[in-house]
């Protein structure tokens, strides 16, 4: 098959395979954006002049093509749009002040990608501040949104009674233990935040650029569920507080007249779930057409939502002080000691479906229950990270303001804990549901009002954040999925805000606050984990780039923090907990097989980079053992002849450097010489190397790509064996194709190459793997049958009869038998050898028949004039080509001082040890073509390249080796033994 031939089928067979098309790289591809300077004082555009532009280049992200074209950036290149003269272009870049924009702020906002992408490089992409955007400061951006969701409908309608069923010393364990989680998340929230810029998804954005969009997406999207069903929450709290407001507005009332068997003085009024079911969805329907009406008017109201919140905590705790006992009602006693003592101890037990004490109720109540109830009461510490594009200072506002809020509220309900103990009975306590609204000071109205009014401003909140944050994760494109709620920046994301009231209206329909605030427990935990554990890794990781301003934190804190929220997702139910983490990690797979591959600098590559390191270091320097030896191969792409543009590698090469891997372990090196200057062609070496890696890629096999500037492939080669690899982990292979094509005119250079790469890895203690037939190496799907066939010549360590066995654990050639061949002289004991050998191969834990073969002496061959084999026809031409050559050579050293050049270097010749070289090819190649003539491969000594002898020489003694053999493959080892007797 001719080298063209062969060139055209290698793109054929490429670009066939399961439907899959590779495109080469090409030059627009790439995301660079020439920075050109121009002549001082010169005005015209860059389109009208035809100044060279200067070769240093600043990569920036896609977008900004488009931007330039549309006004974002100027047509000149300069980030001011200002052309003046470059003071600074000795350093061969802008200015900073050109960039960053130091001096001049009035230049339009450089679009930046939330995510980069493959191609992309988000690392120089700067924002610039909007001059007329209204930045807010701790207290109105952090301290008060979290203040106001922290606060919500748990403390005014279940604090009380928590404490009841609970008592006081188990409420204060509980506050306290929440308290904590939440305060180390705090910690490690405020340490993530100050350690750079952030934008829009709140927790979603640092776990991602933390544990990588995988964890990032499995979780953000628990999150946004967590906020749609927190808005279902806070809207049943609303409605609930109505209803017991107004008890006319019922449409469905029920009473409770009994409380543990026992009558009650009077009735207990009690919501219907069916009356909070329809105001529910009414209430959400109301608040979803205020999100579509204005989503900036629900901020400059928002905090205005706090005051009643404020005002009727105030009016709480002035009823404590000013209640007695039996007033205003019946079970109030006051602040008294003995109630104090009497609530002390819990009182766990059975309710009903309203939380009333009932013998007969479904519900059992204890310590991991009403952690799950109560824990909703301390979240919402994301709120000020949530509005970081909106802060004056970023790393200031969110550790103070957020860490603030969470030591606020936590010390209000530790006292809140006291004060309820102290000032009614327990029955009290289990049965008034609404007691804040009870004891308030100067009726329970107030405390209505703002009950309402705080649920309404934390549902319109969630139902305003969680389309946002869904809309976060879409707009970074990692799930195709989820493009439909994709928005472009400063438009509402109303298809976002349609699903997330569906998921509201759905969780309203169950009309149970005791069974959603579970799940909300559970969403919210799993947030809490992934910012704990990503301080965490970044923190243990220590990574140079790991520079927070908030300086007190410590991986420790941060583990303890994670560890509490995996704690109280079990204590609260495991149920809910491994149902949770199934639907995380179902994301996460989901994510890992469908979505798009990003690289923002997580913390797992940094821990695999130091894992690397350490097992690098573990390594050392010196010899493998043989039973930890890997191959690692380093195959050379395009050594000889010329591949298509668009195939970086001949393609079955990549297919062999998978048969040298045992159930795909091991790493393989692809290797590509371009000849040239090193500083010309830098960047077509980038582009070669990403093309052949996205080649490497498509072909399934795991290697890495190095693309080696040099002179000539002789001195690329050179270089390469010295410097490639670190360690123990360098490659101790090198893998060629057989050059076929050694003879044409145009190729007089690969002969001296060819000899001079082998020699090169005999010098280096490299072994090398020549494969002959290239082009008819099978592929994964295509079966093989017959024999694996081993010349077994000289001692190379037990690499051919590894290699024999790698190719076995492949699905090619499963199907074939080992057979070992040894060459012994005549006059040799070869029932001895093959005894030595079978008993060898038997300790190695190899299957193979052995048979050993005789080979006449030089002298015996010399004298046999009958040989008959069909190479001898390729034998007397290579006589003759050889006798050709020699003559030329004697004819140009006659006027060159009789000394005999080849390939540039003095040489000398033995006509009998080249006449005896090539006899020994000859009987090796009959003897191959006698016994292997239908073997699937068959593996061979490589002869070294003589010492004195010219390069030309040692092709035609390969040519003899390898004539008529379809597939074979010359093994030469080194000095290492690569398989052991020993266990």
């Amino acid at each position: 098959m001719d080298n063209e031939d062969v060139e055209g089928a290698m793109e054929d067979e490429f670009q066939s395979r399961g439907g899959r098309e590779y495109r080469p790289v090409v030059a627009h591809d790439s995301a660079v954006v020439e920075m050109s300077s121009f002549d001082p004082g010169s005005s015209s555009s860059p389109v009208s002049q035809k100044s060279k532009p200067k070769n240093v280049k600043v990569v920036a992200p896609e977008n900004m093509h488009s931007n330039a074209s549309q006004g974002g950036i100027p047509a000149n290149g300069g980030v001011n749009g200002s052309e003046r003269e470059h003071k600074l272009e000795l350093f061969g870049f802008d200015s900073l002040v050109n960039i960053l924009g130091l001096k001049s702020m009035t230049a339009e906002q450089v679009a930046a990608p939330s995510s980069p992408r493959d191609g992309e490089d988000g690392s120089i992409a700067y924002e610039r501040p909007r001059v007329n955007d209204v930045k807010l400061g701790t207290m109105m951006g952090v301290f008060i949104p979290c203040l106001q969701n922290i606060l919500g409908i748990i403390y005014y309608i279940r604090f009380t009674w928590i404490v009841g069923m609970a008592g006081i010393g188990d409420s204060l364990l509980l506050v306290a233990f929440c308290g904590l989680c939440t305060f180390l998340t705090s910690i490690s929230l405020s340490a993530i935040a100050t350690n750079g810029a952030m934008k829009g998804g709140g927790p979603y954005y640092l776990i991602g650029r933390a544990l990588g969009p995988e964890v990032g997406v499995s979780i953000g999207l628990c999150f946004f569920l967590g906020n749609a069903v927190a808005g279902a929450l806070y809207v049943l709290g609303a409605v609930e507080t109505f209803l017991k407001a107004v008890p006319a507005a019922g449409i469905f009332r029920e009473t409770v007249t009994k409380v543990n068997g026992t009558v009650t003085s009077e009735p207990i009024e009690s919501p219907s779930s069916h009356d909070l079911q329809i105001y529910g969805i009414v209430v959400t329907l109301i608040l979803c057409f205020i999100v579509f009406g204005g989503v900036k008017m629900i901020n400059r109201v928002a905090p205005a939502f706090l005051i009643p919140v404020l005002f009727s905590l105030f009016c709480i705790f002035v009823g404590i002080f000013s209640t007695r006992k039996n007033d205003p009602t019946t079970g109030i006693t006051g602040l008294s000691l003995e109630s104090f003592k009497d609530n002390w101890s819990s009182d766990y037990q059975f309710t009903n479906d309203a939380g009333i004490p009932d013998p007969e109720g479904k519900t059992y109540w204890n310590f991991n229950a009403l952690v799950g109830l109560f824990f909703p009461a301390v979240t919402g510490i994301m709120a000020g990270s949530n509005r970081s594009a909106s802060l004056k200072d970023t790393q200031r506002s969110i550790p103070v303001g957020t860490l603030a809020a969470t030591l606020t509220t936590t010390a209000l309900y530790l006292i809140s804990v006291l004060f309820f103990g102290a000032i009614a009975t327990r029955n009290k306590l289990l049965t008034d549901r609404l007691l804040t609204a009870t004891i308030a000071w100067p009726f329970p109205a107030i405390v209505y009002i703002g009950i309402i009014l705080s649920t309404l401003g934390a549902a319109l909140q969630s139902l305003t954040g969680a389309p946002r944050l869904l809309a976060a994760i879409a707009n970074d494109d990692i799930l195709p999925v989820l493009n439909y709620f994709k928005v472009a920046d400063g438009y509402e994301p109303h298809i976002a805000t349609l699903f997330t009231a569906f998921i509201c209206i759905g969780c309203v329909i169950i009309g149970n606050l005791d069974l959603i605030t579970p799940t909300i427990t559970m969403f919210f935990l799993l947030c809490y984990a992934g910012v704990n554990l990503s301080c965490f890794l970044l923190d243990l990781l220590d990574a140079p780039s790991w520079r927070p301003r908030w300086n007190f934190h410590h991986w420790s804190l941060s583990l303890l923090g994670a560890s509490l929220c995996i704690v109280i997702m079990f204590l609260i139910s495991w149920s809910f907990t491994v149902v949770s983490l199934a639907l995380a990690s179902l994301i996460y797979y989901y994510v890992s097989i469908k979505g798009k591959a990003g690289d923002w600098g997580d913390g797992f590559k940094s821990a695999y980079f130091q894992l690397a390191l350490r097992s690098l270091r573990s390594l050392g320097a010196n010899q493998v053992h043989p039973k930890n030896w890997y191959p690692i191969p380093l195959i050379f792409c395009r050594p000889w002849g010329k591949l298509p543009e668009s195939v970086p590698c001949h393609p079955k090469l990549a297919d062999f450097a998978n048969c040298m891997k045992k159930k795909g372990r091991g790493m393989s090196i692809f290797v590509s010489i371009l000849d040239g200057d090193y500083r010309e062609h830098a960047e077509d070496a980038k582009a070669a190397c990403k093309q052949l890696d996205t080649y490497i890629n498509y072909k399934n096999c795991e290697g890495v790509a190095e693309i080696v500037v040099a002179p000539n492939m002789s001195e690329g080669f050179r270089g390469i064996v010295q410097t490639m690899g670190l360690g123990n982990l360098k490659p101790n292979i090198v893998v060629m194709r057989y050059p076929e094509i050694w003879r044409r005119e145009n190729l007089t250079e690969i002969p001296a190459t060819f000899a001079g790469i082998i020699s090169d890895c005999i010098v280096a203690n490299i072994a090398v793997v020549i494969v002959k037939g290239l082009d008819e190496w099978p592929n994964e799907y295509q079966r093989q049958y017959g024999t694996i066939d081993l010349y077994w010549i000289v001692r190379d360590g037990g690499l051919m009869l590894l290699l024999s066995q790698l190719l076995l654990t492949k699905e090619s050639f499963e199907s074939c038998k080992i057979q070992v061949f040894c060459i012994a002289e005549e006059d040799s004991d070869a029932e001895e050898l093959k005894a030595d050998v079978k008993k060898f191969l038997y300790d190695l834990r190899m299957q193979a028949e052995v048979i050993v073969i005789s080979m006449k002496s030089w002298d015996a061959q010399a004298e046999d004039g009958s040989q008959q084999d069909e190479s001898l026809e390729a034998f007397t031409a290579a006589q003759q080509r050889i006798a050709s050559y020699l003559t030329e050579m004697k004819s140009r050293a006659e006027g060159e001082g009789n000394v005999l050049l080849a390939d540039g270097k003095p040489v000398v010749v033995n006509e009998q040890q080249v006449e005896k070289f090539l006899f020994t090819t000859l009987k090796l190649n009959s003897t191959i073509l006698r016994y292997s003539r239908m073997a699937a491969v068959v593996l061979v000594s490589l002869p070294p390249p003589p010492i004195n002898h010219p390069a030309y020489f040692y092709m035609e003694y390969m040519d003899l080796l390898v004539e008529n053999v379809p597939r074979l493959l010359m093994v030469r080892g080194y000095r290492k033994d690569v398989v052991t007797l020993f266990t």
